[in-house]
């Protein structure tokens, strides 16, 4: 067997690892949150991967490439070039969507420009193209003996007499021509009405098909066409029968002609050579790929520059109290200088005396016709009002249009972003989320244009593409298209994520859902000799999908890569080649190998993971379900996204899980929907809630707290004493003892952030960037403080014979025994400790905390305040990157939230949260349009039960 084997790895707490990972098989990398696994699977193995890769490069080409800084480690043998898909959430720029990012979007616009129908917008006529060669060959399939007339149109559906167009068809030697649908000799012309519109055609040619007439046809049909500028008509006798006759051509019966007109069976053709309407005389530019494109000028709506949607002045936000009098309501226009509060005022006053609207009027009370005139404007209704005791008439602008005026003609960034506090986003009412021209939707492919396709979800597009039909012309020319839009469809499906549409933005996925997107883009790469490093691929993965993706990461191996997988899933974990299991403990007592070799093998080793593997430790259930007795809060018809007029019961002062397949609609029920109208209730949030028809139970809940997985800082700045407020309460400390006092020095002093006490070389930082250009950049201890941060004369102030570098060198074990007799500091490292966050130290930086230590620092600075016993508390998949002994801790953390008699709402797919909840909403069934609805709701044991609940089918086996 081949090895990647790494010798001397010492990244973050790693302690002088040497492992052996197979090649070409599956492994995962498991132990505590922060016992080393990212700092040996990506810090190391992917980093040094991706530095030799980047090395063998020219110098030249480096100097354009993110430079990886080398590892610390001694070296690593049998390395290949590493590709990492980590955890981690997309992009939130809103033209980036599942389809751009899987490239399948890119297939579509090159498949739409090469066999995709064009049609008129207005009409919905085909449109196309032909050359005169074309025209000919189809006029030549008519049934020998066929009369045929060809005409050059001259004026089409214009007014006038024309004169100068008759002139023009004499001297040019035409005989006969064709006047609104008569046909005269070229001397006897009736003259035309001025004021009407006239279509005039020349008679080109006069003939019969034969087989020898094919020259003359062409050039009759080439002369019409430069005569006409491109257009032909043919007026066909219907001898023969309609079905001869092919689609593409528009057919009408020439009308009465007098002692000269055609007989009724004459039908009539047009030809075009540019793509053009004839009907609505509306030309288009031959469709190409960019056109396809919402990122390009060329087909992007011209109203919302392809984005779908835009901001526009919201009525709830321009009058957030709707109970106050109406001349005070409009909140905008009640802030700014006092010339301007005056004059709109006065505005307002003579709107309502015009009007006949009292003055007092609450605004709720106003009547609907009122309140459009008031936001829209008064159109061409002149209000009459007094300016510096003059009259002036005009009609009223209307309160939108004036903001939309100032927030155009405004230069100031401040009052931009004052103003855009008003306005939420909305459809584009030009293209209504389409985000193309009309051009380019009218084209159609099977009757679909490129927007249907996109809004359907990836399993109804797999569907679609599996049974598209094609011409054996456009098969060939579409072949290599619809492989690799085939290919990554079923990729997709096989990682779970057939429920998501391909249009869905790419800032609105999970963390897990976009790491799953890239593993299928990296599947369908087909790269072979590679090391992938995944981190928690499961991540928002209901147990039903988890084959699915197991699957996946098997066939990544099989192709000839070496997969490596941070994961804590326990079927992962059971299915691997290889585990590596890292511990004993985490931080400081971390940073080791305790396991590594074959999976069968772990379950009889002495490791923490091996125990709960075996079921020596677990979850308990609980003995007794707490009932709901603080009373529930409904939310009812709820719809937003693929929710199907939800009504939703959540207990108070109980711990809830939100439940289901993966896009069953948790997180539109859950984060979309009931936390954005709570947020507008407490907060005045300006985001917009996901439709509802109401909610009650709000006034039982004094606020509400959203603990995500956010990073707690950009910046190595922040860090857990900084983001928790212990570090404030440390540095008024420090400036109480009697070396600050004597010195002058303030809590500011003890700031790595300000000037004053940091050292001044390394602008608190502790280190130095040095740029090498082509080569990474070099990161240096800083030689003036040795990376303490503080200058020599702030750290010579002691508490306890610890200076303030030393205090955050600390961890939070040892920080809570050397503050024991400052209980302010002491009760915040002690929530840290009881989250399992012990570990850290207190001044480590922010950047460094993975997403489940991120979440836990921000729950211990909840528990840390005064409980009210009121609060509504909402986590989305908490248990991402733990172990299944750190579960167990934050479950306990949890649970004593609830106790204190706050309400705990957790979206949440692993079974050891969901056993232990008082109450679970399970929605589904299935995915996408087939979920949306609440399958169950009630305790496990109820929902266990169901025999619809997919969830059920698993929990039944854990109680």
């Amino acid at each position: 067997m081949k090895w990647i084997k790494v010798a001397g790895a010492r990244e973050h707490n790693l302690k002088d690892v040497h492992v052996r990972i197979p090649r070409d098989e599956l492994t995962v990398v498991t132990g505590l949150s922060g016992s080393g696994k990212s700092s040996l699977a990506f810090d190391t193995i992917y980093a040094e991967g991706q530095r030799k890769y980047v090395e063998s490069l020219s110098a030249y080409a480096r100097q354009f490439l993110g430079q990886m800084q080398k590892p610390d480690v001694d070296y690593i043998e049998g390395l290949s070039p590493a590709v990492s898909i980590e955890q981690r959430t997309a992009g939130a720029n809103p033209r980036s969507i599942v389809a751009t990012t899987t490239e399948i979007y890119d297939y579509l616009r090159l498949l739409f420009a090469s066999i995709g129908k064009a049609h008129c917008y207005k009409c919905g006529k085909p449109v196309s193209s032909q050359s005169a060669e074309e025209i000919v060959e189809q006029l030549m399939q008519l049934p020998a003996g066929t009369k045929l007339m060809v005409l050059a149109p001259l004026v089409r559906g214009r007014k006038g007499e024309h004169v100068d167009v008759f002139d023009k068809i004499r001297k040019q030697g035409f005989v006969r021509l064709r006047v609104d649908g008569e046909i005269h000799e070229i001397e006897n012309v009736p003259k035309l009405a001025k004021t009407k519109k006239h279509t005039i055609e020349a008679v080109v040619d006069r003939l019969s098909i034969t087989a020898d007439i094919r020259s003359r046809m062409t050039d009759s049909v080439e002369l019409a066409l430069g005569e006409a500028e491109g257009l032909v008509t043919a007026l066909i006798e219907v001898g023969t029968s309609r079905r001869d006759v092919r689609p593409s051509a528009q057919l009408r019966t020439a009308g009465p002609l007098g002692e000269r007109s055609l007989p009724e069976e004459w039908e009539e053709r047009l030809f075009s050579e540019d793509y053009s309407c004839n009907d609505c005389g509306i030309s288009f530019d031959k469709l190409e790929a960019r056109h396809f494109s919402f990122n390009s000028p060329y087909g992007a709506c011209p109203t919302c520059h392809g984005l779908g949607t835009q901001m526009i002045f919201d009525e709830d936000l321009v009058v957030p109290d709707k109970t106050v009098a109406w001349e005070k309501s409009i909140h905008p226009w009640r802030y700014g200088g006092r010339r301007a509060i005056i004059y709109y005022n006065k505005l307002l006053a003579a709107l309502g005396h015009a009007y006949g609207i009292d003055a007092g009027t609450p605004f709720e009370e106003l009547p609907r016709s009122f309140v459009d005139v008031l936001f829209h404007g008064s159109d061409d209704t002149e209000i009459q009002y007094y300016m510096r005791r003059r009259p002036i008439s005009k009609p009223f602008e209307g309160v939108f249009p004036a903001l939309n005026r100032r927030m155009e003609e405004n230069e100031s960034e401040a009052m931009s972003h004052w103003l855009r506090g008003y306005m939420t986003r909305r459809v584009c009412p030009e293209c209504n989320g389409a985000r193309l021209r009309p051009a380019v939707l009218a084209c159609k492919m099977n009757g679909r244009n490129i927007r249907d396709i996109i809004t359907d979800s990836v399993l109804d597009s797999q569907t679609f593409f599996q049974s598209l039909k094609l011409t054996k012309q456009e098969e060939l020319i579409t072949k290599e298209i619809l492989k690799e839009i085939r290919s990554r469809l079923g990729f997709m499906v096989n990682v779970g994520l057939d429920y998501l549409t391909l249009d869905r933005e790419s800032g609105t996925l999970s963390g897990g859902e976009a790491q799953r997107i890239r593993l299928a883009t990296q599947i369908g790469a087909g790269l072979v000799g590679v090391v992938y490093v995944l981190d928690e691929p499961s991540i928002g993965l209901h147990q039903r999908d988890n084959d699915r993706l197991i699957h996946t990461l098997r066939g990544l191996r099989d192709l000839g890569n070496t997969v490596i997988v941070v994961e804590h899933d326990e079927q992962t974990i059971r299915t691997a080649d290889y585990v590596i299991d890292m511990g004993p403990a985490a931080g400081r007592h971390g940073g080791e190998v305790v396991f590594a070799g074959k999976t069968d093998k772990l379950l009889t080793a002495d490791t923490l993971t091996a125990r709960y593997l075996r079921g020596e430790k677990m979850v308990e259930i609980p003995e007794k379900r707490t009932k709901p007795y603080k009373g529930w809060i409904e939310l009812k018809g709820a719809e937003a996204n693929n929710l199907k007029k939800v009504n939703a019961r959540f207990p108070l002062g109980l711990f809830t899980c939100v439940t289901g397949v993966s896009g069953s609609g948790k997180s539109t029920l859950v984060d979309h929907t009931l936390k954005r109208a709570m947020a507008r209730h407490f907060n005045g949030s300006k985001d917009q809630p996901g439709k509802f028809r109401d909610i009650q139970g709000l006034d039982l809940v004094d606020k509400m707290i959203v603990i995500d997985q956010s990073p707690i800082g950009r910046t190595p700045r922040s860090n857990p004493a900084t983001y928790t407020g212990a570090f404030t309460d440390i540095r008024s400390l420090f400036a109480t003892l009697p070396a600050s006092k004597m010195r002058g020095y303030k809590p500011g002093r003890y700031s790595f952030n300000v000037k004053g006490g940091r050292c001044e070389r390394c602008k608190g930082d502790g280190i130095l960037k040095i740029e090498m250009h082509f080569l990474p950049d070099v990161y240096v201890p800083c030689e003036q403080c040795n990376e303490k941060r503080y200058n020599r004369e702030t750290l010579e102030v002691h508490y306890k014979g610890k200076n303030i570098a030393d205090v955050l060198d600390m961890t939070i074990n040892e920080a809570l025994e050397f503050f024991e007799a400052v209980p302010k500091i002491q009760r915040k490292m002690k929530t840290l400790c009881d989250v399992g966050l012990g570990y850290l130290k207190l001044g480590q930086p922010a950047t460094t905390l993975s997403g489940g230590e991120a979440q836990r620092v921000k729950l211990s600075t909840e528990l840390s305040k005064r409980s009210t016993g009121q609060t509504l508390y909402i986590l989305d998949e908490p248990t991402t990157g733990l172990h299944f002994a750190d579960v167990h801790k934050l479950l306990e953390v949890l649970e004593r939230l609830r106790d204190e008699g706050n309400t705990v709402i957790v979206i949440e797919h692993n079974l050891d949260m969901i056993k232990r909840a008082d109450h679970i909403v399970d929605l589904g069934p299935g995915g996408g349009v087939n979920g949306g609805r609440v399958v169950v709701s009630g305790p496990p044991e109820k929902v266990a039960k169901h025999e619809k609940s997919f969830t059920g089918q698993y929990l039944k086996e854990c109680l």
